[in-house]
């Protein structure tokens, strides 16, 4: 009978196999590592090691999209304070205000497409791109029925999450183009408003395409395909260049310096939870305030009214006007929805003829 020690030792043949094996194991994980793709060999994990998204999340993209959150709460708190009459009528959508809320559409549609390349650069991950899809496709579903019931008349059709979840899908067909091609559409995209008209671009059926109008429809937020497309596409020729020279390794390697920011980080992963969840809160802030200190706007109307008429009028004359202006608006029931901002286009039509006629008295 064979001892233990001597059932263990194997003849030099099957020591010369387990070592041949051993090397094909080597040099096989060796391969694995230089391809796409992700194996388990005995146990042991092959990474995907030039997938951009193998080593975890980008902190500094993350932060980023949590100050574009922290701008548009900023913006969205001001619009607010005009909706209820604390600050002059127009503030938000003129000026610098308006250039601000454009950059912070941008900025959000930016880092869409640079996410999007990040996210399915190399394989398009369709359960998890078609889960966020949904997502984004159920908050714009309920912004446009929340704006729906409490602003009917500048309701929200194609705001920025609707344009989100058309962008992520268009944004599919640019991931394997070249980044200076993706960039040059982009471009295009952008400057195309400012060079084209087109007749019926002005209703809801045809504005979310683009600012191909003078006239555009009335709506709380509107971030047509036309120019802010641009902007996606140019994030994802960024986030291309990013990934082809190995910029990704370098931003993940500042994560630990930014730990100190790291509640803009969480915000940045929950973007939009917080972007459904902000508005309304600071809206019934601004309105429960509203209830407690309500704003003069017999006053706030005197000094918009006086401010333009001013521009091209007498003191006397616009003195008579919006004297005229303000005791009409109010007889026919219509201040209220002139100072809220919220006049539907019937409303509008009476107001201009109010103001006409008021002109016409404030002449004589």
């Amino acid at each position: 009978m064979r001892s233990i020690g001597t059932a263990r030792r194997r003849s030099p043949q099957v020591r010369f196999a387990a070592l041949t094996r051993s090397a094909t194991q080597r040099r096989f994980l060796r391969a694995a590592g230089r391809c796409r793709g992700s194996r388990t060999l005995k146990g042991v994990r092959v990474s995907e090691s030039v997938n951009p998204t193998a080593r975890g999340r980008v902190a500094i993209i993350d932060i980023a999209r949590a100050l574009a959150i922290v701008a548009m709460a900023i913006y969205h708190f001001t619009w607010d304070l005009e909706h209820f009459s604390y600050v002059e009528e127009g503030l938000t959508g003129h000026g610098g205000w308006r250039i601000f809320a454009r950059c912070i559409a941008s900025s959000f549609l930016f880092l869409v497409g640079f996410s999007l390349v990040l996210a399915h650069g190399r394989e398009i991950r369709w359960r998890k791109f078609l889960v966020r899809l949904g997502q984004i496709c159920a908050g714009a579903l309920a912004v446009t029925v929340a704006t729906l019931f409490a602003t009917p008349n500048s309701f929200v059709f194609f705001g920025i999450l609707h344009h989100i979840a058309l962008a992520s899908l268009l944004g599919l067909a640019f991931l394997r183009l070249p980044a200076l091609l993706t960039a040059a559409c982009g471009i295009v995209v952008v400057a195309a408003p400012s060079f084209v008209t087109l007749p019926g671009f002005d209703s809801r059926w045809l504005a979310w395409i683009g600012w191909f109008s003078d006239k555009m429809p009335l709506s709380n937020d509107l971030v047509p395909i036309f120019p802010f497309f641009g902007a996606v596409l140019i994030g994802i020729a960024a986030g291309r260049i990013a990934v082809d020279r190995g910029l990704i390794a370098i931003m993940r390697g500042w994560n630990d310096r930014l730990a100190r920011l790291r509640p803009l980080e969480f915000a940045g992963r929950h973007a939009l939870i917080i972007y459904l969840l902000h508005q309304p809160l600071l809206y019934g802030l601004v309105a429960s305030f509203a209830l407690i200190a309500p704003p003069d706007r017999d006053a706030i109307f005197a000094g918009d009214c006086n401010k333009a008429c001013l521009a091209s009028q007498d003191a006397a004359f616009c003195a008579k006007y919006c004297g005229c202006a303000e005791k009409r608006l109010k007889e026919d029931g219509l201040f209220d929805a002139l100072m809220k901002n919220d006049a539907g286009e019937g409303e509008m039509t009476r107001i201009r003829q109010i103001t006409t006629a008021c002109s016409f008295e404030a002449g004589q």
